[in-house]
């Protein structure tokens, strides 16, 4: 007997239920009638599965559910559960599946789980979850995923995971695990999926027995405290396609028998101390991305495969680098012939030098100590990063800033397209309205100082000044991105303008989902590696453009607030979204980020006039999912093509995820750029 839940059912008399499922958004434990239609499930002694999704439940797992002996699968996503794991759980002997992920359980997860001998899979992340990993858990020699991501572990990894010969993925990321990682982990080569231990304290070498893991798919050791050199035993992962080493402390040079990963994709190795020159092998493998920055790697950089797309890779950090693309901006590096000099011509431009420079010394200290302090300059602000340019070569620029190469709007001020005289480069120039946001110049100008990424609009110059009629003028160059802005894409009804495809909703799936990885690339860069965390805290269509290549660059940095590590723990801990409160918060980024992947999605506005009384995107969305009718939501254009409904629906929970109301529930940035690099192996 199977039973979707009305609200006047009593459980208690449904001796004969074998299947029990839930999973409406909107369902609240008050509509079922009371806890004790839930309390009287201990009844159902018959019941093989029990699935709740996305209900607001709000309440704790009874012990008595340690009396469905019966039970097969227990599955209880994202449905506001608190309170402990019951020890109890240890009786549930059938049980193949157990997942509770996207919770509020706290305490110890029970040392009984280890009772459960027919686990398949143990899924308990995005919980609250405390204290060590049980060592019973190597008691489940029939686990084959192990997800423990997202809560509050400690201690070390216990060897004992290494009894379960069946495991095809693994995730520990984002708690705090410490110590190294134990050689029993490396020795399952059952591992097909994924292992991941990113985000924790985890420290010590990498072992040789990760060669063993030949069958692994996707290795992620980011953000940890490991150290050392990279082991060539690494090559034996002939399999890998994801491979994240980043924000650790490996050095030494990066092993040439890695050439033999072949269908490595997405490589991330950036803030490490690896030296050395890079591996000319790295060029001839199909790479969909590389990361090699912020190391001491030296020497040329190549042109072919990878490093001829520059939205695929990032070198900064290198300042030994030469050669590549002239995208890169890197130095022409020096050929053999020229370093070749001999002592002679040495000695004699040394000696030409030193005289040639002891006379510009003598002739400036005598010009400074006649002449006066220069005025000072006309702003005080921080923008000595970026070359300044007068007023009067932007006025020329935009044909005296004329309507015709006006190309956006908004509170902020005006956006003109322009061509600087001296290079003839095509530029946008965001000129601010001192009326109404005149502090927006200083803060973005604060945010953009010192940073630098493939997926933000690149600042040129700015103009700090006053214009020919004596009033205050700021404004800020940027690149210029010929494809528009994603707004004008999703919902503009005549972009031709300054556009020139084919209309309205002509972005394909593909192509959304590329720009979701580009902005999300762009917010794991401003919230863990440019140095400082920076919020960007304006998150929106307007403000994601699109260059030549459709590649996207968040823009838009008049909000942007510089966050300390002390500010940043507050403030994750009390936002919501933006909007409510006052706290700013990287996750406050990550919740406009799911409303904007919902929005590519379903094609409409958050403000949209059919969200109101309680609907938003979020909850249509939630309802979709869980009603099974995703297809009846999404942007039409996608029902033209090829329908890949199983990718929609992965992409909806990505967004759904992001977009919870609470900053525990939603999604890192790390996780949502492996969900959708995995999307894009399947598509």
């Amino acid at each position: 007997m199977h039973a979707h839940v009305n609200p006047d059912i009593d459980f208690g008399k449904l001796r004969y239920l074998t299947w029990l499922s839930i999973g409406l958004s909107t369902f609240e434990l008050g509509s079922l009638g009371g806890m004790k239609y839930f309390d009287s499930l201990s009844n159902c002694s018959n019941l093989e599965l029990m699935q709740i999704g996305s209900v607001q439940l709000r309440r704790e797992l009874p012990s008595s559910i340690g009396n469905l002996t019966k039970l097969k699968h227990l599955v209880l996503q994202s449905s506001y559960i608190s309170g402990n794991l019951p020890s109890s759980i240890g009786n549930l002997v059938s049980l193949s599946t157990l997942d509770i992920w996207g919770n509020n359980f706290a305490g110890i997860i029970p040392k009984s789980i280890g009772q459960l001998g027919n686990l398949g899979e143990l899924v308990i992340g995005y919980n609250g979850f405390s204290g060590i990993i049980p060592r019973s858990i190597g008691n489940l020699s029939l686990l084959t995923k192990l997800y423990l991501g997202g809560n509050k572990l400690e201690g070390s990894i216990p060897s004992t995971i290494g009894k379960c010969k069946k495991l095809i993925r693994i995730s520990l990321s984002e708690n705090n695990l410490s110590g190294s990682i134990p050689k029993e982990l490396f020795q399952l080569s059952s591992l097909s999926i994924e292992l991941h231990l990113n985000r924790n304290n985890l420290s010590g070498v990498l072992m040789e027995e990760i060669g063993n893991l030949k069958n692994l798919g996707s290795l992620d050791l980011s953000e940890n405290h490991l150290s050392g050199e990279l082991p060539t035993a690494l090559s034996g992962c002939i399999s890998l396609e994801f491979l994240n080493l980043s924000s650790n402390s490996f050095h030494g040079s990066i092993p040439s028998s890695l050439s033999s990963l072949r269908g490595l994709e997405y490589v991330d190795v950036s803030q490490n101390n690896f030296s050395g020159h890079i591996p000319s092998y790295l060029q001839e493998i199909l790479l969909k991305r590389l990361d090699l920055s912020y190391n001491n790697i030296e020497g040329e950089v190549y042109v072919k495969g990878v490093f001829a797309n520059t939205s695929a890779i990032s070198v900064v950090g290198n300042p030994r680098l030469c050669g590549g693309v002239p995208e890169l901006h890197l130095p022409t590096c020096r050929t053999t012939t020229s370093r070749k000099l001999s002592l002679r011509v040495l000695v004699a431009i040394s000696l030409s030098s030193a005289i040639a420079g002891l006379a510009l010394l003598s002739f400036v200290l005598f010009h400074c100590c006649r002449k006066k302090k220069r005025e000072k300059p006309n702003d005080s602000m921080s923008t000595e990063s970026f070359a300044k340019i007068s007023y009067e070569k932007l006025f020329k620029a935009t044909e005296g800033f004329s309507e015709a190469n006006l190309i956006g709007t908004g509170g902020f001020g005006w956006v003109y397209k322009g061509i600087l005289d001296e290079s003839g480069l095509t530029v946008a120039i965001k000129v601010l309205n001192l009326q109404h946001r005149g502090g927006v110049f200083m803060a973005e100008c604060e945010a953009l100082r010192n940073i630098r990424h493939r997926n933000l609009v690149k600042v040129i110059t700015s103009c700090s000044s006053i214009d020919f009629q004596g009033n205050d003028f700021k404004a800020l160059v940027y690149d210029f991105m010929p494809n528009g802005s994603l707004e004008a894409w999703l919902h503009s009804s005549t972009i031709e303008d300054h556009l020139h495809h084919d209309g309205l909703h002509q972005l394909n799936l593909v192509q959304r989902i590329s720009i979701a990885k580009d902005v999300a690339y762009a917010l794991d860069y401003l919230h863990y590696r440019c140095g400082n965390v920076v919020v960007h805290r304006d998150l929106k269509p307007s403000n994601i453009l699109l260059d030549a290549d459709m590649v996207a660059h968040v823009g838009d940095f008049g909000l942007a607030k510089i966050l300390s590590l002390d500010e940043l723990s507050d403030a994750n801990k009390s936002s919501s979204k933006y909007g409510v409160g006052n706290e700013v918060s990287t996750s406050g980024d990550i919740y406009s980020y799911g409303i904007l992947l919902l929005e590519m999605l379903i094609g409409k506005k958050p403000v949209d006039p059919m969200f109101r009384e309680g609907l938003s995107l979020h909850s249509y969305a939630t309802s979709a999912l869980a009603g099974g009718f995703v297809l009846q939501i999404v942007d039409p254009v996608f029902l033209t093509e090829e329908v890949k409904e199983k990718c929609l629906v992965s992409l909806l929970k990505i967004g759904v995820k992001c977009s919870s109301e609470s900053p525990q529930d939603r999604m890192d940035i790390g996780t949502v750029i492996h969900e959708l690099l995995s999307l894009t192996v399947t598509l």
